[in-house]
């Protein structure tokens, strides 16, 4: 069946009346940066912190999600881009449902950042994991850049792989001179501010 053939389904309750049932209104904060950044450590201590404070949130990682829905996809750039589209479109589904959603993704192109943030809209806040090269391979919590460094990890970002920084994201965020608590402490300032 060709894409022609279908049409976008509006359900009844709206995004509206979850967002009211929620108390809520629903962001997609997108976490970019180095693997051993930081980014799944800061985004589950912000979850953990929303849902103490009563909001309700759901946490998109990179791997779960190459784990399941991705399970077709390898590390070509092609494969990349299209990783991080599909990922886009839940994220997408998931501000709809009334959540404020947290995405941790490497995502190291600008294109497809910008892909993303295109999909979501004025609800897509990036949030740049700013961390040194050296910090990340000093953590290596998966022994991933030594793995690089000697050829066993073909196109490996920051290494072999290219990671360009954002240059006007939303929020940033040092976690080689930040606490993990002011990290979490200025995301939820600017959350606060929007919801």
């Amino acid at each position: 069946m060709s894409i022609e053939n279908l049409t976008w389904h509006d359900a009844a309750v709206t995004r509206d009346d979850r967002e009211k049932l929620l108390k809520q209104k629903s962001k997609l904060l997108w976490f970019t940066g180095l693997s051993g950044s930081g980014k799944s450590t800061v985004a589950n201590a912000l979850d953990i912190r929303l849902n103490e404070s009563g909001y309700a949130t759901y946490l998109l990682d990179g791997d779960n999600i190459r784990l399941g829905i991705n399970t077709d996809l390898g590390f070509s750039m092609q494969d990349r881009n299209e990783n991080i589209r599909r990922i886009g479109e839940i994220g997408k589904l998931f501000v709809n449902s009334g959540l404020i959603t947290i995405a941790c993704f490497i995502s190291p192109l600008k294109v497809n950042r910008d892909m993303v943030r295109k999909i979501i809209g004025n609800d897509f806040i990036e949030v740049f994991v700013d961390c040194s090269l050296e910090e990340c391979e000093k953590r290596d919590p998966k022994d991933l850049y030594k793995k690089a460094r000697i050829g066993e990890i073909k196109e490996f970002t920051g290494i072999s792989s290219p990671y360009e920084k954002p240059e006007n994201t939303e929020i940033v965020i040092k976690t080689d001179s930040q606490s993990i608590d002011e990290c979490v402490d200025k995301i939820l300032h600017y959350i606060k501010c929007l919801c």
